[in-house]
């Protein structure tokens, strides 16, 4: 039994292994997504943030050169999406745009479908259940001009959970279940993508913004139904957010385990992780100084250096936290010891790690995208002193931007956007 076990095992390595690399093209390596027949570039393109009210937002036009770009000239095949974006939206650029974008872009490019793996996403808590699954890809569909998705995702579990990403919230706060009796079951959300699978509107689901229970009772529940598991899981990782590693998650999507893939957002920390902010004045809702702070917002409208000097400064707080501020600076030091920008570092950093399939990124310039083709076609792995040097700063530091050094003692179990805390 011991050695039809270790068999086993060795199939499931060799045979359909997540993670395995399927192709490379242009330099830019292809990894299967789960245990099925999906095969994902390491590098896709993030698009929440396309055609959006934001100040430096991609318009229409620059999203068809970010996609000719990477599509049709740089081996890059996944596109990320979600029926809510753009965030921000508006009037003007509703939820649901970036859709319609993307099948705007392939409308013009006939043939264009069959290069490019999608993702979308319904968006979560209440509005999921069975009904609002078909009503809500049905509505992508039509917004991309397609008849299948390649990959849907809940955005966020129907059920309470602290690990929504949002803010410092890591505990599990018993008293918050009452709202959330009601929630689809895992056996209705499994059944429902299982159901769209046989209709041939989809190839793979998964789920964002979740974690170890979540990925696993899901996994359980499909084989239980017969339907299949998910491929993939999506959630914020960098060097300065490990948690996938330490909280269960690449134990239970190991291939010997549930054999699940992982979409990796936020890798650079909202711009954090370019060391842009390392240097110069302090985002403007960092600055403690009234004055100062109203002075630079006041600049930020006409020089901002990225979103955290806009409207996204208060949301996105926890990557400037103290220990997150710390830790960047430390990994900034050694990029600069080893003759590396922070991007490469960070993003080759996250690349090697043996739970990624692919990492997500959004792009406001075609700079910024020629810049993270460039760092995927290097295949050259971070050596393994640097990977170390990287390991000791995590052991000092090791969740950084779920720590704080400003919690007030009249804040009373609630963090700086008004999550509960710890």
């Amino acid at each position: 039994n011991s050695a039809k076990a270790d068999n086993n095992r060795s199939n499931i390595y060799t045979m359909k292994a997540t993670n395995s690399v399927a192709r490379i093209i242009n330099g830019i390596k292809h990894k299967r997504l789960g245990g099925g027949d999906i095969i994902v570039s390491e590098i896709g393109l993030g698009t929440q943030r396309w055609v959006s009210d934001d100040f430096n937002a991609p318009d229409e036009s620059l999203c068809f050169d970010f996609l000719d770009k990477a599509i049709l000239e740089n081996g890059i095949n996944l596109i990320d999406t979600a029926e809510q974006y753009p965030i921000p939206s508006s009037p003007r650029n509703p939820e649901g745009l970036v859709e319609t974008t993307i099948g705007k872009w392939m409308k013009k490019h006939p043939g264009s479908r069959e290069k490019v793996v999608i993702a979308s996403k319904i968006t979560g808590g209440r509005n999921i259940n069975r009904q609002n699954i078909f009503n809500d890809i049905e509505n992508s569909l039509k917004r991309l001009g397609t008849d299948y998705l390649d990959i849907y995702l809940l955005h966020w579990p129907a059920r309470y959970t602290p690990q929504s990403n949002w803010g410092q919230s890591l505990t599990y706060q018993n008293e918050m279940e009452k709202y959330y009796n009601n929630h689809a079951s895992f056996e209705e959300i499994a059944q429902a993508m299982g159901d769209l699978i046989k209709q041939g509107k989809l190839r793979g689901w998964g789920m964002c913004n979740d974690n170890a229970y979540g990925l696993t009772a899901s996994c359980y529940v499909a084989k239980q139904l017969g339907v299949p598991p998910p491929v993939t899981l999506q959630n914020d990782f960098s060097i300065i957010n490990r948690r996938i590693e330490e909280n269960g998650v690449s134990e239970a999507s190991s291939p010997i385990n549930e054999n699940v893939g992982f979409m990796a957002y936020n890798s650079l920390a909202g711009g954090i992780l370019t060391g842009k902010y390392l240097n110069g004045p302090p985002v403007p809702y960092d600055d403690p100084n009234p004055i100062s702070a109203s002075i630079r917002a006041q600049i930020n409208k006409t020089t901002p250096r990225g979103r955290h000097d806009d409207s996204w400064g208060r949301t996105l707080y926890r990557y400037r936290s103290e220990p997150a501020m710390q830790a960047t600076l430390a990994y900034n030091d050694i990029a600069k010891r080893y003759g590396l920008t922070l991007t490469d570092l960070s993003l080759r950093w996250c690349r090697q790690r043996r739970s990624v399939t692919t990492v997500l990124l959004g792009q406001t310039s075609m700079k910024q995208l020629d810049e993270d083709i460039k760092i995927f076609q290097n295949q050259d792995d971070l050596s393994d002193e640097i990977m170390w040097e990287i390991d000791r700063i995590h052991m000092r530091n090791r969740l950084p931007i779920f720590s704080s050094t400003k919690v007030g003692k009249d804040w009373f179990y609630e963090g700086e956007i008004g999550e509960m805390i710890p």
